[in-house]
């Protein structure tokens, strides 16, 4: 058992507070928001991932988990202290440091005892030394510390499985007597570990990231092409997947990505890159790419129904991704902006992700299921591929509309069956566009 305090209690802090105390450690969650504490206490999440607040509870009432305000109180028998808090865009193309330079502080202002400091966030490269730094500069006394580099890889709607069963466990330090410390944390993962320095560490982090959002970049890029030639996309991707030196992963053309991570760590990589001197013409291509896809939706749209203003467009989903409700780089915000000022009324319905959503939006009609946001629409957009939507009765979802125009953000739906429903169905790059398909494709599955 050790004693284990993380500094940081949203996606990232929680999953992996949470994780640590599951794993039979003594944890204790930092956070300077004094509601959020006050709510943690009584078992409410600020964030929606499944399985989370099961372990949260369950860990609460062994003992083995709880949340102060309190550096002080926090880190008093504290061993390994894990930075996870927020390095948003600093609307620059850079990340803000604010909320790591703070806790870096508050770290050293509440030393009492060695320890090992480790970041957690995605964070520059370079930002392990800053830390550093800001640590030795205020601490209070000559108490020794050493800081690692542990970049996190968790997916929203699957951190908890990625918490305990990880690809690889990175970690990177000028001392790597600490580093083989923290790697004792998770041994009983039996995961593969690296251990090297500080900034191939944090680098390895926005490698990765971007290597990802490269991938649905290329495969969106390429829909784009398969819709002017009449290709089916689908079929694409499931061909090249089969090829072992591609994979099948991150090949789905859609809508583009986003939320907290691609968007924010393909931007941070891109300014690094040019403060080095440094050309970054993928990384741009990247993300123009990804831009695009929402002006897609609005062209479809406009080819089927000409002038956008005053038509009734439903929105199916709004968070970036399933089995989340964050809405942070959502393509459903780009496309809602693109929609109000066509003029268009937007309605929208996402399981959990409408409060969020309303935060951030004005003038959307939010709605209690998808066919109340459906009915008396001009088309219904599927932004988001929630389970429930795969499901729906769209009989139902097509007597209740305007005009029976379903597009398909995600290639959801069968289009054939949609088709033969008397949808006027728009899917990614489905085939059947300018040239028409001259053979009957048959796939091994």
């Amino acid at each position: 058992m050790k004693n284990i305090t993380v500094i940081g209690t949203s996606y990232v802090g929680l999953t992996t507070g949470a994780c640590f105390a599951d794993m039979g450690n003594q944890v204790v969650g930092i956070d300077v928001d004094e509601e959020k504490i006050a709510r943690l206490r009584q078992g409410i999440l600020p964030i929606h991932e499944p399985g989370l607040q099961e372990v949260v509870v369950r860990n609460a009432n062994a003992g083995r988990l709880r949340f102060t305000t309190s550096y002080e109180e926090g880190m008093r028998e504290a061993e390994f202290v894990f930075i996870a808090v927020g390095t948003p865009d600093d609307g620059k193309g850079g990340a803000d440091l604010s909320q790591v330079r703070t806790a870096a502080q508050s770290i050293a202002e509440a030393l009492t005892r060695p320890v090992i400091v480790i970041n957690k966030s995605t964070v520059p490269i370079g930002t392990g030394d800053l830390v550093t730094s800001i640590i030795d500069e205020h601490k209070q006394s000559d108490i020794s510390f050493s800081v690692v580099s542990n970049p996190e890889f968790l997916r929203e709607g699957s951190a908890l499985a990625d918490c305990m069963n990880p690809d690889r466990v990175v970690l990177g330090s000028t001392d790597r007597a600490a580093a083989e410390t923290v790697a004792t944390l998770y041994l009983s993962l039996k995961c593969p570990m690296i251990i090297t320095d500080l900034r191939t560490a944090e680098m390895i982090k926005y490698a990765s990231n971007a290597f990802l959002a490269a991938r649905i970049s290329f495969i969106n890029e390429i829909a784009a092409i398969c819709e002017q030639l009449g290709a089916d996309v689908k079929e694409v991707a499931l061909g090249m997947g089969f090829d072992k030196r591609i994979g099948p992963a991150f090949l789905e053309a859609g809508l583009g990505f986003g939320g907290s991570c691609f968007p924010k760590d393909v931007k941070a990589l891109m300014w690094m890159a040019q403060e080095a001197g440094q050309h970054p013409q993928l990384l741009q291509a990247v993300m123009d790419i990804n831009r695009d896809r929402r002006q897609w939706v609005i062209q479809r749209l406009r080819d089927r129904l000409g002038d956008l203003h005053s038509k009734r467009i439903a929105l199916l989903g709004l968070a970036f991704k399933p089995n989340t409700d964050d809405v942070r780089e959502a393509p459903s915000l780009e496309v809602i902006a693109h929609l109000q000022a066509a003029g268009a009324c937007v309605a929208a319905y996402d399981p959990v992700a409408m409060g969020n959503a309303a935060a951030v939006t004005e003038g959307v009609e939010f709605c209690s299921d998808a066919y109340a946001a459906a009915a008396g629409s001009d088309a219904v957009v599927l932004i988001t591929e929630w389970n429930e939507f795969k499901n729906l009765d769209l009989e139902r979802i097509k007597a209740s509309m305007h005009r029976p125009i379903l597009l398909d953000g995600r290639n959801l739906y069968e289009h054939d069956e949609l088709r033969r429903m008397g949808f006027d169905y728009l899917g990614v790059a489905r085939g059947g566009g300018p040239v028409e398909a001259v053979r009957e494709q048959q796939v091994i599955r």
